[in-house]
């Protein structure tokens, strides 16, 4: 499938809802940060209280402002580096819905900027630079986004159903995804 901007903002608006229905009301043993469900890996695994707070930190600092150094004039495209790890004391004293109502209002303004600049073939073709990964074009960093977004989804449901995975018995073999892979 080729990139399409309209596509992608498809999948981008329905992340907030789909975070929402996955996760409002549940009980703090599904959503917890990292380290405070005795079922959780530890501190280094993401839960999803943590991956909220990681996608809030990327609305705030990634997507929308590279793709706004990539469309700016200036002959510095290099992006400012991100801190993957931003969200552990920037979610400190936050509630989950806290932040799914954060994260909703970030998302919508973001596309309403999206949509605003009406991108084409040859704004997606302007090149940026990457601290780590070198030159990279705006189609890549909104494919990105789309990508993002999704390996979230996945990040957030395999750890909740690793809070079952010893429950689960001799059907762990049949659950992909509670597997290594």
């Amino acid at each position: 499938m080729n990139f399409d901007i309209g596509h992608s903002i498809e999948i981008l608006s329905s992340t907030p809802g789909t975070l929402r229905s996955l996760l409002g009301g549940l009980s703090e043993v599904w959503t917890a940060p990292a380290g405070q469900n005795p079922g959780d890996e530890g501190a280094k695994a993401w839960q999803p209280f943590d991956v909220l707070g990681h996608l809030i930190h990327g609305e705030e600092t990634d997507w929308i402002p590279r793709a706004r150094i990539i469309l700016e004039m200036d002959e510095n495209k290099t992006f400012v580096p991100f801190d993957r790890f931003a969200q552990f004391e920037k979610s400190k004293g936050k509630s989950l819905e806290d932040l799914l109502n954060e994260f909703q209002r970030l998302r919508g303004a973001n596309l309403e900027t999206l949509r605003s600049w009406a991108l084409t073939n040859s704004d997606l073709d302007l090149e940026g630079m990457h601290p780590e990964l070198g030159r990279v074009t705006l189609r890549e960093l909104l494919a990105t986004w789309v990508v993002h977004d999704l390996n979230h989804i996945r990040q957030i449901v395999t750890a909740m159903a690793r809070n079952y995975e010893t429950e689960v018995g001799a059907w762990k073999a049949y659950l992909s995804i509670l597997g290594d892979g």
